[in-house]
């Protein structure tokens, strides 16, 4: 594939060089379940659910895959192993990404990602805001490609509580932290990724449910009644989750310990 466009400043800064890269090759076992079936509707884990997930106790539930769920929302696991990272480098990422300059956005995946860009720079960038809190009632405007061709994209990040999670599991054994965000496009979306240690790194864990919206201050299902969502949908967001966070996991903790201070 072509990779987006880049600028001459861009090309000037210190980490252009993990654009040069070619993006990490994502593992055999992730492209069979993308170019495979779908998870059947049990398995789709309900947003009602979710603390379930936050816990790390929902085996019982796709742990990496898509489908479509009983009520026709969609749904999307991955499970990504990251050596090498720690959660205080994701912490900073989901911070440092969104401000600065769009080749910061770009490196993530070259291929598909044209910006990321807070509403509330300040904020992100204010030293008193702990780097887990940094995207907090934070929006992120977005372009990007997950292969329906690039769209814009708000995401709309909020604290755990106000996504409706029990704030008390976070810190636990299973959800070291995380970050959860509405996403407003075409199709309306729920999204978390949480991550906790494993081995020398961290198992990074996201979570999709599509059709799902903010609607007076909290999140309920916004896709019409009697309409089932098409498993392109799900699929195509599966396989673009694959691809980029398989790449973080590659370029992460050199970006972390070259550009960390350079906030």
């Amino acid at each position: 594939m072509k990779k987006v466009g880049v600028s001459k400043e861009e090309k000037n800064l210190s980490y252009f060089k993990y654009f040069e890269q070619e993006l990490a090759k994502i593992p055999q076992d992730k492209l069979d379940i993308w170019n495979g079936e779908a998870i059947s509707e049990d398995k789709c884990l309900s947003f009602d659910d979710k603390d379930l997930y936050l816990e790390g106790i929902d085996n019982e539930f796709c742990q990496t895959g898509f489908g479509v769920a009983k009520d026709g929302t969609g749904f999307v696991a991955n499970t990504t192993y990251m050596p090498g990272v720690t959660g205080e480098m994701l912490d900073w990422w989901f911070a440092w990404h969104s401000v600065g300059s769009d080749l910061r956005y770009k490196i993530w995946d070259n291929e598909d990602h044209y910006f990321a860009r807070a509403d509330k720079v300040d904020y992100v960038c204010d030293p008193n805001v702990p780097m887990n809190q940094k995207t907090w009632g934070v929006n992120h405007i977005i372009l990007e490609d997950i292969g329906l061709g690039p769209e814009l994209l708000k995401l709309c990040f909020k604290s755990p509580k106000d996504f409706g999670y029990t704030p008390e599991i976070i810190g636990k054994e299973k959800c070291e932290s995380m970050v959860c965000a509405i996403g407003e496009s075409n199709v309306a979306a729920a999204m978390t990724h949480k991550w906790y240690p494993y081995k020398d790194g961290v198992l990074f864990c996201s979570r999709f449910w599509i059709g799902f919206g903010w609607v007076e201050g909290k999140i309920i299902k916004t896709l019409p009644e009697q309409v089932k969502l098409p498993i392109i949908v799900p699929k195509t967001l599966f396989g673009h989750n694959i691809k980029e966070y398989q790449n973080l996991a590659t370029i992460l903790p050199k970006v972390y310990v070259e550009e960390k201070d350079n906030f």
